[in-house]
């Protein structure tokens, strides 16, 4: 029986590029959707950039740009990458659209008249430099549950709680480096825990894998709190109906995207959109996601819906992140790859097929190791797969005028490929993509080692052996087709350019177990050649360079790698005005309260100044009295939670324990100034 499938990829944020990390998820979703049109089914593929929010209102401000402008570029770049790594969307929109805002409305309406929403005044953070209210992203501080350092204000990426910003330990703004402070202001929210029961029961149904499940238990456990669904002005995004500069929150209208751009696509082709949302749909409606996002996809998003008369999710699968060399990505490093950076050097199903060898239907983390990477390629794709086709044409279009042979010289053998088609079809359908690519190699190795077994070249020199030999080939010629049918989701490009090859119409799954008999092909051109060393490296000096270009024009804003932006650009004349000078730490001692600061009392010469520095976790405070230090003389007094801080240490390194002040040479003296 067909099925009628919506397939989704989580929407990629508007303000950066596409990288490695992100083509695990839509890589992983295009090769399930490819499967499913080879397999005859109606399967629509959707997706949109993620367009709203404050960190693209900051970088548009910075870029003297309007939003607008920023996100139309970003939509441009990414689309053009997405197409070299062959993901082939059915439609890309943006959450920025008509058909978003309607939507967003309708849902937002159908929860308020049902009565999931409601309002109160909150306290919340405010940055009274930037004159904003911040959003959760753009605070860091201590959890309040496990106190790890350096968390976001609405989540914690070390346990997982999710809390109020203003529950945050000693918060910072991160778009000024100010102190928050606190103001009021009506907020709209919504009231998930009305839907605590029908959501413990979707959550459990066989919707989501069990690992997953399992984590929602937590939330269960814990007690389901209304979900602040507003922002307020100045802010990228929907303004909420009747309620004037007020905003959807990102979060709401992004997961709406997914709808958007499917109506968008049904307007411009004729697929029923009403078909696929109503309740009592037959349809599917899958999503593929990252394991840092269910907690928005598995709660808020099916509760919405149900609180709006839309379907559920049939299912929603978690992937887990990428690690390059068995570490988190790292610039300094070169393994933050950009998607355009690597297209620049190599080709792109190379990378969708080691993916494809490493993925699985759970939510573990996968490593590109880029030695392994560069080995499996030459080995399974170029020294196996390839090499079938390679060996076995030039012999069929010299000697036999490009035709196959009109019998199979191994019809068991080419029975034993065939048959395989309903177990390799089951491990892609349940996304054990790994398992499936192992089996498809294991057959490679026989297809070769048949050709070896049989030496058709040998057989070649003898006598009226022309027919025999051009049995065995085309044997080869037909294994390499059953193959490059199971590797076509992977491997689509590669595929195409094979099906020119045999002089075939594009594969299905139906076409496999029948053989190409008498069947003319045309002269084999290369499809793929091995991947050398200096390639590799190549990319990876590349990804280097890229950090020091984003690093001459970055703006201080959040990032997800190891390497701190750069500030603004200053002038000369900025920099002039710093008066760095020779300090004596006369008394240091601990605050309390505070997880990072030491209370530094500095003498430069001409009286003694307090600072509060945030190198607690570096040094304790016995070990600094006496030493010298750099500091920033003439910046002006900041009042803190903990007092009035008169200056800065300067330090430097990665954070932890490697953070060490500037110590000078033991002949400095203070109150010397340090040019």
């Amino acid at each position: 029986m067909q099925r009628k499938i919506l397939v989704t990829s989580a929407l990629p944020y508007a303000n950066g590029s596409i990288h490695l990390g992100h083509l695990v998820e839509y890589i992983q979703t295009d090769i399930w959707v490819r499967f499913q049109k080879m397999r005859g089914h109606e399967c629509h593929y959707v997706c949109a950039d993620d367009a709203h929010g404050t960190p693209i209102m900051l970088r548009a401000q910075n870029q003297g740009i309007t939003p607008e402008e920023l996100i139309a570029g970003v939509k441009q770049e990414h689309e053009a990458d997405f197409a070299e790594f062959n993901i082939a969307f059915d439609n890309f929109h943006s959450t920025h659209s008509p058909e978003n805002e309607a939507l967003a409305s309708q849902v937002y309406l159908a929860n308020r008249e049902a009565g999931h929403i409601t309002t109160r005044t909150i306290s919340q953070a405010y940055d009274p430099e930037k004159e904003m209210f911040l959003p959760d992203r753009f605070i860091r501080g201590e959890c309040p549950k496990c106190h790890a350092q350096d968390q976001y204000g609405d989540n914690c990426e070390a346990c997982g709680a999710t809390y109020d910003p203003t529950d945050l330990i000693n918060p910072v703004s991160a778009v000024s480096g100010a102190t928050p402070i606190t103001k009021d202001s009506e907020h709209h929210f919504f009231k998930l825990g009305d839907f605590e029961e029908s959501l413990k029961t979707w959550t459990r149904g066989g919707h989501l894998q069990s690992e997953v499940s399992h984590k929602l238990d937590e939330w269960f456990e814990s007690g389901l709190r209304d979900w602040d669904i507003s922002r307020d002005a100045p802010y990228f995004g929907f303004e909420i109906p009747d309620a004037p500069n007020k905003f959807f929150y990102v979060w709401l209208d992004a997961p709406i995207g997914y709808l958007a751009s499917f109506k968008n696509y049904c307007d411009r082709t004729g697929v029923d959109f009403d078909e696929f949302m109503k309740p009592d749909s037959t349809a599917e409606m899958i999503h593929f996601i990252g394991k840092d996002i269910i907690y928005f996809h598995a709660l808020f998003w099916p509760a919405m819906l149900q609180g709006a008369g839309f379907r559920l999710p049939n299912s929603i699968f978690a992937h887990g992140f990428l690690t390059v060399d068995g570490k988190k990505m790292s610039k300094s490093r070169g393994t933050f790859i950009k998607a355009r950076t690597y297209l620049d050097h190599l080709n792109p199903e190379y990378l969708r097929y080691y993916y494809a060898a490493k993925l699985g239907s759970g939510i573990d983390d996968i490593d590109l190791n880029l030695e392994d990477f560069q080995s499996r390629i030459n080995s399974d794709l170029v020294g196996k797969l390839v090499n079938i086709a390679s060996r076995c044409a030039g012999y069929i279009s010299k000697k036999c005028d490009g035709k196959l042979s009109a019998t199979l010289a191994d019809s068991a053998l080419f029975e034993e490929f065939t048959s395989q088609a309903d177990t390799i079809a089951e491990k892609m359908e349940n996304r054990e993509f790994g398992h499936a690519m192992r089996d498809i190699m294991a057959l490679a190795d026989k297809a070769n080692q048949y050709i070896d077994d049989m030496k058709p070249w040998a057989l070649a020199k003898e006598e009226g052996k022309q027919q025999e030999v051009n049995a065995i080939y085309s044997m080869g010629i037909n294994l390499f087709r059953v193959l490059a049918t199971y590797l076509k989701p992977v491997l689509p490009k590669t595929v195409e350019q094979a099906e020119a090859f045999l002089n075939i119409e594009p594969l299905t799954w139906a076409d496999i177990a029948t053989p190409l008999l008498g069947h003319e092909i045309n002269k084999f051109k290369p499809l793929m050649t091995r991947i050398e060393a200096d390639k590799i490296e190549a990319i990876q000096d590349a990804s280097k360079e890229t950090l020091k270009a984003e690093q001459a024009v970055a703006v201080k804003q959040e990032v997800t790698s190891d390497i701190e932006p750069i500030a603004p650009e200053i002038s000369f004349d900025d920099f002039s005005k710093i008066d760095l000078r020779i300090a004596k730490i006369a008394n240091a001692e601990h605050v309390e309260g505070a997880k990072k600061l030491l209370k530094l009392t500095l003498d430069i010469g001409n009286g003694k100044m307090q600072v509060f520095a945030g190198i607690k976790s570096a040094y304790n405070p016995e070990d600094l009295v006496g030493k010298l230090t750099v500091m920033v003389a003439n910046l002006a007094p900041r009042k803190m939670k903990f007092g009035l801080s008169e200056g800065m240490v300067l330090a430097a390194g990665p954070g932890g324990k490697d953070l060490f002040i500037l110590n000078p040479d033991d002949g400095a003296q203070p109150g010397m100034r340090v040019k």
